[in-house]
């Protein structure tokens, strides 16, 4: 039955998505883009697996290979990953939701609204604020400061986990909603962000196994894109021409790679899924150590939100043990 369920999905999925691509690509005469542009292709192959399959969104694979590898404009980057996760991980999303793949709902409601308005926020008045070293050495710390984090608490490798979040009460979702802001405005910079911050406020501080986590954070990154790229696009109309050419060259590659990732992930230990995220992050870093010209004050400002990241992400991990003694003696106020 499931393996049927999956089936369908992706063949409407592709059916759709490879149907109306194919003739905007007829319509365009857009085949020649393959011709400049077939390393952004062979790069969401991989990416668009990792996206469905892990926490990190497409565009934490596309936006260093970008950035770092090809030289391409941060902004570019940032433009081509909101539009390239509208479509990848939206069909991830339908495959996950279609297949009744386990997620936090109350999760996609309250983080959904929350990056929303982070997102917009973010576009508006703060990634305009950043130069292009100082946006790949923000979001090279911020996630390493996450594994730090997630290994850390991982040590305890029988800790306890939930597969939702229980007792859910009206601070849960401020909580959800305030974190919602705070990682949309981080995909303003960087084209990812929701997703690793609900991710990380789920599993640190929520206690969700993070097989649960990672389904929900595919679905809300899909989601934060879309309402991205519609307001880049549609709204501020000044979307990067280089990143539509992208686009377009990924859009098959995607639509295929993402919800295959996301049933890979489905039966894998919580352990394996920690473990694809420690290799994804310790390659980037490094690559983002080698590749982006050091300076004092870029160097210290990454130590800056490394240092203020880690902090951040062991208070939530303490607040999670804090919830676990709460849950296992209801009688006791429960935590904020």
């Amino acid at each position: 039955m499931l393996a049927n369920r999956t089936a369908r999905a992706t063949a409407y999925t592709l059916a759709v998505v490879w149907g109306l691509w194919s003739v905007a690509m007829v319509l365009g005469d857009r085949w020649g883009l393959f011709a400049d542009n077939w390393f952004m292709s062979i790069t969401m192959a991989f990416g668009s697996f990792v996206a469905g399959s892990t926490s990190e969104g497409g565009g934490a694979v596309a936006f260093p290979v970008m950035t770092l590898g090809f030289g391409i404009r941060p902004d570019v980057a940032r433009d081509f990953s909101m539009l390239i996760q509208s479509v990848g991980m939206n069909s991830a999303g339908f495959s996950i939701l279609y297949t009744r793949i386990p997620v936090e709902r109350h999760a996609l409601v309250w983080s959904s609204l929350g990056g929303a308005v982070g997102i917009v926020l973010g576009l508006e008045f703060v990634a305009p604020l950043l130069s292009p070293a100082f946006t790949k050495m923000f979001f090279t710390a911020v996630w390493l400061s996450f594994a730090l984090a997630l290994y850390w608490i991982n040590r305890y490798h029988d800790r306890e986990v939930h597969t939702a979040i229980t007792n859910f009460l009206p601070r849960h979702a401020v909580l959800l909603f305030g974190t919602g802001i705070v990682g949309g405005a981080i995909t303003s910079i960087t084209g990812s962000g929701l997703d690793i911050a609900t991710f990380a406020l789920l599993v640190l501080r929520l206690r969700i196994c993070e097989r649960v986590a990672t389904p929900t954070s595919v679905v809300l990154m899909g989601i934060n894109s879309l309402v991205g790229a519609l307001w880049k696009g549609g709204v501020r109309g000044d979307l990067a021409p280089e990143a539509w050419s992208y686009w377009w060259v990924c859009v098959p590659i995607v639509v295929m790679g993402a919800p295959l990732g996301a049933q890979f992930i489905r039966n894998r230990s919580r352990l394996f899924v920690s473990g694809l995220l420690y290799v994804a992050i310790v390659a980037q870093t490094l690559a983002a150590l080698f590749i982006v010209e050091q300076s004092l004050g870029l160097a210290l400002f990454s130590l800056s939100v490394f240092t203020a990241g880690v902090l951040f992400f062991r208070a939530m991990a303490a607040r999670g043990v804090r919830r676990l003694e709460w849950l296992a003696d209801e009688g006791h106020s429960p935590p904020g």
